[in-house]
């Protein structure tokens, strides 16, 4: 079966390496997944590929070492269950993510985003864009991930007849990471698909291919993008979600959440079925993929007949003492320039106690998947360097103290010397 690798990241693939093998994403609404999505994903993933999920910092899945042939019956198999994966990949509205966990005003951007979700998704009025474009929701401001997204939509206001959000907007890592900036406050919510529709319009007509909104902000400058937007609002009238019901994933005031560490990410299929399995058991609607690449059960009811079985399986309840971020890296993705799981066990070995209370997260190329910039301290693989014949990555060390971007502090540095270096930086920011 020949492939148009550009058509294929449309539908959510990449291929992954040079022996044939693809990479498939699937879009979650916010990180949610229902019992029976959970239980879907797992058999496919044991049938196919590596068996072994990978869970993104933007709550989305996905399947690595897939054939051509195995596309097909994996489409199929997401599709029977709601599951999708047009525009996980390519110049298209990604997955919108949502990384505030369950909490006060969670349930209305889960309704909110699900509306926008389904009006993005799969629409060729929003595909063939210049390059990615992502949206966020967020119930606040606490987790900063704003900053790094096209368009974030921040929950300010829901006790009002119409709920408000901050909209931020030209957000980005990557390459050249760059805070976005506050393009309206306290919007109401019959305001946000026009004025979403606009930004991606705008970016549509004028971004450059192969570049994301920060690009087009910094070639036109902020008042421009701001009146170009303004000129396309001006033609959309407002649309208001007309709910027949309050809309909530689960009632609210008595949720209760397990959360499970999932060490970088990865996900065996066979765990999922379990995790799947104990959820249908203890009747838990919902699992959430985190933005830390970790799993919540979310419950109506106490939890503590679940928490103890999950223990007893062998799975680690999550202290959320440490969280820690891994991308792929070279294990499985082309860009990678080293093995981030192997890096990321070398640290915790050396390191110890020492990262308790602490945030880390370590990328395997400046693409930034693992969001380094937001955490505490951020490690980026930058370059390779040829030495006794061996090619051996060179690292950047990020420190991020206040409410911006992470910024680095040593650059250059061999796996050794980033060891020491954070464990400077450990001992100078008690």
């Amino acid at each position: 079966m020949k492939l148009d690798d550009q058509q294929l990241r449309l539908e959510g693939i990449y291929r992954q390496n040079d022996q044939g093998e693809y990479m498939q994403r699937v879009k979650l609404a916010g990180g949610a997944l229902s019992v029976a999505q959970a239980r879907t994903l797992a058999d496919l993933g044991a049938r196919f590929g590596s068996g072994v999920f990978h869970l993104s910092t933007r709550g989305s899945v996905e399947f690595h070492g897939l054939h051509a042939d195995d596309l097909p019956a994996v489409y199929r198999g997401l599709t029977s269950v709601g599951l999708f994966s047009r525009g996980a990949c390519g110049g298209a509205v990604r997955g919108i993510c949502c990384s505030s966990s369950f909490g006060p005003g969670f349930g209305r951007t889960q309704v909110l985003l699900r509306h926008f979700l389904n009006h993005f998704s799969g629409n060729p009025h929003f595909e063939g864009l210049p390059k990615k474009f992502k949206i966020a929701f967020e119930a606040g401001y606490a987790r900063s991930r704003h900053l790094i997204q096209d368009l974030a939509l921040v929950l300010v206001d829901e006790n009002v007849n119409e709920p408000r959000y901050d909209v931020w907007i030209a957000g980005g890592l990557g390459r050249e990471p760059q805070a976005g900036f506050l393009l309206a406050d306290r919007v109401p919510e019959s305001e946000l698909l026009p004025l979403a529709e606009s930004v991606v319009e705008v970016y549509k007509a004028w971004g450059e291919k192969g570049r994301r909104l920060k690009h087009l902000l910094n070639a036109v400058g902020e008042d421009e993008l701001r009146n170009r937007i303004s000129q396309r609002r001006q033609q959309k009238t407002t649309i208001s979600f007309s709910d027949a019901f309050p809309k909530a994933l689960l009632p609210e005031g008595t949720v209760q959440r397990v959360p499970l560490k999932v060490f970088g990410g990865e996900l065996p299929a066979l765990k999922l079925a379990e995790i799947a399995g104990l959820a249908a058991e203890y009747d838990c609607s919902w699992l959430l993929v985190t933005p830390d690449q970790d799993i919540e059960l979310l419950r109506d009811g106490s939890t503590t007949e679940l928490g103890a079985a999950l223990t007893q399986a062998g799975f680690v309840l999550n202290n959320e003492e440490t969280v820690l971020r891994i991308c792929p890296g070279n294990h499985e993705c082309r860009m990678g320039l080293c093995a981030t799981r192997d890096l990321a066990k070398n640290l915790l070995e050396e390191l110890g106690g020492r990262l308790t209370g602490r945030s880390l997260a370590i990328s395997g190329c400046r693409n930034s998947c693992a969001q380094p910039q937001l955490s505490e301290f951020g490690i980026i693989a930058s370059k390779l360097k040829t030495e006794d014949g061996m090619r051996r990555p060179l690292f950047d060390l990020y420190n991020r103290k206040g409410a911006g971007l992470g910024e680095v502090v040593a650059s250059g540095l061999s796996e050794a010397e980033l060891l020491a270096h954070l464990v400077e930086q450990l001992r100078g920011s008690k």
